[in-house]
Formats: structure tokens, sequence, C-alpha cells
């Protein structure tokens, strides 16, 4: 067995010796032996502990692969994915003021993505281990909501009468005010007898919706989720912020960055979790590239009340960013991008003199990229409010503010 000391930890949670060597479920400053295998150590035995070291809450913790850092304090959580931000702004010679960082609590994950397979005798589901096909069962998740974490027999009801013996299948399991609501790909084609075995399974396990990749098999109650006052029903399997409480920090940071614009336009705005709570005080123009995530933005606008006008636009900002006549037309703009960020869509504004940007990203990275852009023209990023709804995970997610001074 060879001895490495661990130095710091990668953006994947893995801990980091010298060589780089990585060493999963490691700190900083912990001493560690364990057999060498290319770059990464095997059987890892942790010499000298560090004192961020916990026990972890789940009992699921060294089999499943969904969490990284179970075994680290809460504080030094915080620290690290605070740092992470820090990292990759000061990267393009970017600084800023930090909010504290808001992490949504245990067991409030309201959607998951289960993998289920057939077995000899019924079917397992769950999660996958770590950098493997294997399915581990999770029944005692310290993530999950309590409605979601009792899905598990429901999914391998689902995966018995849907799936084949060679492979498995996923289930997107997401909480509603009518029920859960179900999207399953990978599964068997479907045919009658199919329609109407996965209709009983729908009706035994009492879900909201039950799609079968893109067709809509069994609707008992509209799966409704609340985007301010709002009631919005989001395309099976739409995007949705993970924990209601994360949801709720990243909006209110939004709102108090832009909430106080006269018309303002939401980029990337999915099926309206900005521009709703949004619209009870702003005009606000909605733009996403998916028309069934804008058409259930619509249908919750009409029929909610005291909200001010929304409009929307289905548009492909990758290939056909607003430009700057375009977005001049607002006091104020939201950018919710995914991973890869909005470099096409930042150039523009960039040529624009629009005074407050709210800027929401999933990725340190790409929100680095164009954070520097704009400020190349003269945009300050004003704060920036950490949020962890991927509690235990290497994930990030931010908001921020930019202004410039006309």
């Amino acid at each position: 067995m060879d001895e490495f000391t661990i130095i710091r930890l990668g953006h994947h949670a893995d801990g980091i010796a010298a060589g780089p060597i990585f060493a999963p479920r490691t700190l900083p400053g912990e001493v560690i032996t364990g057999r060498l295998d290319g770059q990464a150590v095997l059987d890892v035995r942790i010499v000298t502990p560090s004192d961020h070291r916990v026990t972890a809450p789940c009992v699921h913790f060294k089999t499943c692969g969904g969490c990284h850092l179970q075994h680290a304090s809460d504080s030094f959580v915080a620290d690290f994915k605070t740092d992470v931000v820090r990292t990759a702004l000061s990267a393009k010679g970017l600084s800023t003021d930090f909010r504290p960082i808001k992490t949504s609590p245990t067991k409030s994950r309201r959607r998951a993505v289960f993998s289920a397979r057939r077995t000899k005798k019924a079917a397992l589901a769950g999660f996958h281990t770590r950098a493997s096909d294997v399915i581990v069962e999770v029944p005692e998740c310290q993530l999950l909501h309590p409605d979601v974490a009792s899905a598990l027999p429901m999914v391998e009801a689902l995966a018995i009468v849907g799936s084949s013996r060679k492979g498995a299948l996923s289930a997107t399991v997401t909480q509603s005010k009518a029920g859960l609501d179900v999207l399953v790909t990978g599964g068997k084609p479907l045919d009658q007898a199919l329609r109407s075995e996965l209709g009983a399974t729908a009706e035994k396990f009492h879900l909201a919706r039950l799609s079968w990749g893109d067709e809509v098999i069994v609707l008992r109650a509209p799966p409704f989720q609340s985007f301010g006052a709002a009631q919005v029903v989001p395309p099976s399997g739409a995007f949705l912020q993970a924990t209601a409480h994360g949801e709720q920090a990243l909006v209110s940071a939004v709102l108090r960055s832009v909430g106080g614009a006269k018309r303002l336009v939401d980029l990337f705005s999915g099926s309206g979790t900005f521009s709703l709570p949004l619209a009870q005080k702003s005009e606000v123009h909605a733009v996403e590239s998916v028309g069934a995530m804008l058409t259930a933005l619509d249908h919750g606008w009409r029929q909610a009340s005291g909200l001010k006008k929304v409009t929307h636009e289905a548009r492909d900002l990758f290939r056909r960013p607003l430009l700057p006549d375009e977005l001049e037309q607002f006091d104020a703009i939201v950018l919710d991008p995914p991973r890869a960020g909005a470099e096409a869509q930042v150039a523009e504004i960039a040529k624009t003199r629009v005074p407050r940007i709210a800027y929401v990203s999933c990725n340190p990275v790409s929100f680095a990229r164009d954070a520097a852009v704009l400020a190349m023209v003269g945009y300050t990023l004003d704060w920036i409010q950490v949020v962890d709804q991927f509690r235990w995970s290497s994930h990030v997610e931010l908001a921020s503010q930019f202004s410039k001074s006309n």
C-alpha cells in the first residue's frame, strides 16, 4: 500500500494528491493509504482524518453514486462550493461580494431519476453505484422528499410490466401538488396490452400523470407546480429546480436584482420559474426554445389573477440570440441558461445599454466566461448568491446581479 496526502478537492469533489492522484471520499489535509491504479487510489484507508470529516448520515453513501460529500461537515461543503465559484471568477480576473450560501435541507429533493430493471423474480429500482451501471436500492435516501422516496415500489412495478430483461429503464419522478408525475424512457415499445398494464399501475399508485416516452398514458390530475401566483403544468420531464427551497432562493435573488423593472425579458425562461413571479410587478417577455414549456407558461399566466402582461416567444437562443435593438426595449434582463452558458446571447447583450442583468447559472466556469465578457464592456458584477440545492454533491448553482451605469 502507498501513502498519500490530500492537498485539495477537485471540481468533482475527489481528493487530489500530488501527481495528480485522485482519491474519492477524502478531504484536504488527510493522510491516506491505498493501492494506486493509474491516477486513482483504490481501497482507500484514512490514516489521519480531517477535522471536517463526519459520519455520513446515509447508510447508502458507500454504495450509491449520488452523493460525493457526505463525509464532510456542512461548513466545509458550504465553503467548498463558494470557493468553486470564487476560483472560476478569479481565473477570469473577477471578484465580487458573496452573499451567505443557501443550502436546501435534507429530504427535500422533489425530483429523482431512478433506474430500474427486471430480475428473475421481480425488479430492482434505485440509483447507480459510482462510475458503474450497477443499480443499488436506496430505501433510506437522505436527499429525496418522502413523496419521491416512496416511489421505488411503483418504479419496480413499471419495470416488471415495461422493461426487457436485457436493459434498464429510467423513471423521472417529480413531486407535484396533485401527486407524482412520472416519465419513463428506455422501456418496451407501446402496444395495447402494455398501455392497459401501465394504466392499471398508474391507478394502483395514484399517479397524477404517467408518460411513456413522448406519449402521455394516464392523466388522472394535472401535476401543477406553483410559480409565484400561477399554477403551471410543465410538460412531462421538463426542467424544474431540484428543491422548492432552492427555487425560492434563486427566485428571491432574481426579484432582488430586477424586480423593480417596468419591462423585462426572461431568456431561457422554461415554464416560467422566474417569469411568473416577476409578473407580479413587471411586464415580462419570456423566450424559450421548447414550445411546450411556453404553452404551459402562457396557460398558467392566463389562469392566474393579478399578474401583469406576459408575452412569449419560441426561439433558439444559441443559434438566434436576441439582438441589441430587441434587447434595448427592456429595462432588465434575466438569464438562466443550461450548463453551456449563454455565450452567443451575452455577446449581443454586451452591445446594449440595458442597466440591470440577473444571471442564474448551474456552471461556475461558463458563468465566469460570460461574466468576463460583460465586465469588459462596463458591467459591474455586484454580488453572487450561491445556492446548494444538490446537497452533498459537487454541483453548484448561483444567482447574480450585473449593473451598468448609463
